[in-house]
């Protein structure tokens, strides 16, 4: 798979999202909470995730197993604006508890486990890393 314009984009975008979650998160939880900064983090987190879910859908792979590109993990494509409607409407409702978990949740499964998933063979990111070792 050669790089493209959409996948550098692509990835930029999600490697800058799971460097902005983790200081998201610290900017709430800290002893003393910055609210304005946990805002700003938040929003600009949430904006790379869905520049990063948008952008996953004009990227297609016919090598791995797939439909009509897509393989398995663009299935996670809309449970990224699905987890932010149920974290802002449990914010909207007061309920900062269910906010905290499920903006986590999305951040460990849409980052982390999500980012784990680009290493397997067969995969951009795993050539790049193969080729870098």
């Amino acid at each position: 798979m050669q790089l493209t314009p959409v996948i550098a984009i692509h990835i930029a975008v999600a490697l800058t999202a799971t460097a902005i979650g983790p200081l998201a998160i610290w900017a709430r939880k800290s002893a003393q909470p910055r609210t304005r900064l946990h805002r700003a983090f938040g929003y600009a987190w949430v904006t790379c995730m869905l520049i990063t879910a948008v952008s996953a859908l004009w990227i297609r792979d016919y090598r791995l197993p797939n439909i009509a590109g897509y393989t398995p993990i663009h299935l996670l494509i809309p449970v990224v604006p699905v987890m932010f409607v149920i974290a802002f409407r449990a914010l909207a409702h007061g309920d900062i508890r269910s906010h905290r978990h499920t903006m986590i949740g999305t951040y460990i499964g849409g980052c982390l486990l999500t980012g784990a998933f680009t290493f397997l063979p067969g995969r951009y990111m795993h050539q790049w890393l193969m080729s870098v070792l």
